[in-house]
């Protein structure tokens, strides 16, 4: 427990561990905007700025984007200024915060420029590629004064937050397991006009920025159960490969990750890209219940139909008599609105107020050494041990 104790002081995790509280900030009134630079134009850089249109919180002054025609798009859309290089547009005064959405290996560069142009950062998941980049960001911002935030946005959820209760709760009893999927069905490829945009537009499917499927869509899972259980795996092994899209692509089009913690849970992981069969998911398996948990819902299920109450689970969701003797789920309840606008609002809220950052570079940089090692042991075919990799410095 020692060894535990000494983990979480250091990492930063023990702090991850967070009562429940509403993520709705709609009734926050603050005359000053937070002026925003949007770096990176494509799918996710663009949502967010449509999301965004508008709101109270934020003005968007500044986009970036190398590929010219996404950037001329944004610069209609947004009616900010537009820079074809980052650095250009981290001279910008007028830009207090910028969100980082490009892709995954140039996170670290851009992320460590930003902090040295004093700017805060909402980096995109997952935040960092590689041991060493990973290190040189938290150097970075150690001697800073400024927010950092990933965008592990399930964070922000209130709906995760109540399932974070529930399990700290001891409702479910015993955590086993946590077996996690995110399927789809399809080859991930966008259209390229031209052959010599293809790196650039579908650089998801190329080893040299993209952590594929375990970086873009697992991760979000292994950030939430590394934060559930206050610590990281100890190992983790898997399998995976280019089965069915035979099409140049170095990306694995599916895998299957296995983590194994100190405190004997397991957790899986499984993404598939042919197919989409109940999508997302996560079942938290405990000796008494199970929670069966996807984006905007979750429900859970009795282990012991014979013994049953009726009433609220831990207060937080209708549990009938009737609905656990049928095997059916007891609903937990939460908002449905966009989590990245919430998780957005907590980034504008913790500049100016210094409220808690939720998803904070600790975590982030946890995640982010978790990933690495899932592809070191997809890629090498190979067990990779946490103890076997620098100790990340906080």
């Amino acid at each position: 427990m020692k060894s535990r104790r000494n983990f979480l002081r250091k990492s930063g995790l023990a702090a991850m561990t967070i009562p429940f509280m509403s993520a709705d900030f709609s009734n926050f009134i603050s005359e000053k905007k937070l002026r925003l630079g949007i770096i990176g134009c494509g799918d996710r850089g663009s949502g967010i700025a449509k999301s965004l249109k508008d709101h109270p919180m934020f003005s968007i002054e500044a986009v970036c984007d190398v590929l010219p025609f996404r950037l001329t798009e944004m610069e209609e859309k947004t009616g900010a200024k537009a820079y074809l290089d980052h650095s250009n547009l981290l001279e910008n005064k007028n830009v207090d915060a910028v969100i980082i959405a490009v892709p995954f290996g140039l996170h670290g560069e851009i992320a460590m420029n930003s902090l040295q142009a004093n700017k805060h950062v909402y980096c995109e998941k997952t935040m960092v590629k590689g041991m060493n980049e990973i290190q040189s960001v938290l150097d970075t911002y150690r001697n800073t004064e400024l927010v950092f935030q990933t965008g592990h946005q399930y964070n922000s959820s209130e709906l995760y937050q109540k399932v974070e209760q529930i399990i700290k709760s001891g409702y479910l009893g015993e955590i086993t397991a946590f077996e996690c999927q995110w399927n789809r069905n399809g080859d991930w490829r966008r259209v390229v006009s031209d052959p010599k945009w293809e790196r650039m537009i579908n650089w998801r499917m190329y080893r040299e920025h993209s952590g594929g499927l375990v970086a873009e869509l697992c991760s979000h899972q292994i950030d939430f159960i590394n934060r559930v259980l206050g610590a990281p795996p100890k190992l983790i092994f898997g399998t995976g490969g280019i089965d069915h899209w035979k099409d140049g692509r170095e990306t694995f089009d599916n895998v299957h990750l296995l983590f194994e913690y100190e405190n004997g849970v397991d957790a899986s992981f499984t993404c598939t890209t042919t197919n989409a069969f109940e999508g997302y998911q996560i079942k938290i398996l405990g000796k008494k219940a199970t929670i069966v948990m996807g984006t905007r819902s979750a429900e859970i299920y009795t282990e012991d139909r014979t013994n049953l109450e009726y009433g609220n689970v831990d207060g937080v969701s209708g549990a009938t008599i009737t609905q656990w003797a049928k095997g059916e789920g007891a609903p937990i309840s939460a908002k449905r609105s966009d989590i990245t606008v919430q998780a957005l609002e907590q980034f504008y809220q913790s500049i100016h107020t210094g409220a808690k950052v939720y998803a904070n570079i600790e975590s982030g940089a946890i995640t982010s050494k978790c990933v690495q090692m899932s592809l070191d042991a997809l890629y090498e075919k190979k067990i990779a041990l946490w103890s076997d990799y620098p100790e990340l410095r906080f």
